[in-house]
């Protein structure tokens, strides 16, 4: 299970998990997972949202991030990239920051994939429509083989994400809880 395989904690920050009524359980599910992982030697990448100061890379043609750019304008990036505290990265964690949703898109992610020899991402997140969507979908279409741990994701619309788990990932990806990927 372990070899060529990292897991992918993706958009696990305090701002981002605010959108959530209540992000205790994605928080301790996700934290299952990593535990997992390390009892596994499996890397631990660690994918979170940012801009540059003044958010350049944000277009006005971008309807997700536009409308929030002036808000975007005045965030301490340095501090909101910082992954949930109950979550921290180790020493040895990789920590990419990326540009929009996609775990991949304006990161290091698919270069550091290359240099580790990994070909099997496991996924985590919140939310289970944007970045495990997107990611999903890229890593796909890049032919990554892909776990998505069903619990070790949270969406705001309960129903969009177990539609997602039990019906759309299944076209490009294993769907597993976190205890059947501990034991697969």
């Amino acid at each position: 299970m372990s070899q060529n395989t990292a897991l992918l904690v993706m958009d696990m920050q305090p701002a981002i998990l605010s959108n959530l009524s209540d992000a205790t359980q994605i928080v301790e599910n996700v934290a299952k997972a990593i535990a997992i992982a390390r009892s596994k030697n499996i890397p631990i990448i660690y994918a979170t949202l940012g801009f540059k100061n003044g958010a350049a890379e944000i277009s006005t043609n971008n309807k997700t991030f536009a409308s929030t750019r002036e808000h975007i304008n005045h965030i301490n990036f340095e501090e909101f990239t910082k992954v949930h505290p109950a979550l921290a990265p180790q020493e040895n964690d990789i920590h990419v920051i990326k540009r929009r949703i996609s775990a991949f898109t304006g990161s290091a992610l698919e270069v550091i994939l290359r240099s580790k020899g990994i070909q099997h991402l496991v996924l985590t997140g919140y939310a289970t429509s944007g970045i495990v969507l997107s990611t999903t979908t890229e890593a796909a279409d890049k032919d990554y083989k892909i776990t998505v741990l069903s619990d070790g994701c949270a969406d705001r619309d309960e129903e969009v994400h177990r539609v997602l788990t039990t019906k759309v990932f299944l076209r490009s990806a294993y769907v597993l809880t976190i205890e059947e990927w501990k034991n697969s």
